[in-house]
């Protein structure tokens, strides 16, 4: 039997191929390979469709700029930053699982916590200035 996905496993081809690529990670982390993690990131990053590829590069850049003690690494095969070995924040391509929005989205150990409820992602169509600032702001008050 199917399930609202389209998987007879549970789980989508998009799915299990970003389970793979974490896997990946994992091992060549445990190996204590010298990967150049941010050409990773850039790799990636070229291989996303236009519309994703350019929001991720303006965000790459902001994230840089704005807190560059994050270190760039991939997340299940997306871009993601680091601080002390843990993620920090991601960008999700709309492509990776065919949803009409990309994601940026924030872990537990990102310093968001505003009272006792507050957004951790946050969809994207589109880049504006004022969503650059918020990004920047976000990542700020993140690393904090």
């Amino acid at each position: 039997m199917k399930d609202t996905q389209g998987s007879a496993e549970g789980f989508t081809d998009e799915e299990r191929a970003a389970m793979k690529e974490r896997a990946k990670e994992v091992r060549s982390t445990r190996r204590g390979a010298k990967a150049d993690k941010e050409g990773e990131v850039l790799k990636k990053i070229a291989e996303m469709p236009d519309e994703d590829r350019v929001m991720a590069e303006r965000i790459h850049a902001i994230i840089k700029a704005t807190a560059p003690d994050l270190s760039p690494r991939t997340w299940y095969g997306q871009p993601a930053y680091a601080k002390d070995g843990k993620v920090i924040c991601f960008f999700q391509s709309a492509a990776k699982f065919k949803t009409r929005y990309a994601t940026l989205g924030f872990n537990e150990d990102a310093n968001l916590d505003e009272g006792t409820m507050w957004a951790t992602s946050f969809a994207l169509t589109g880049l504006t200035a004022a969503d650059e600032e918020k990004i920047a702001a976000l990542v700020k008050k993140a690393v904090s």
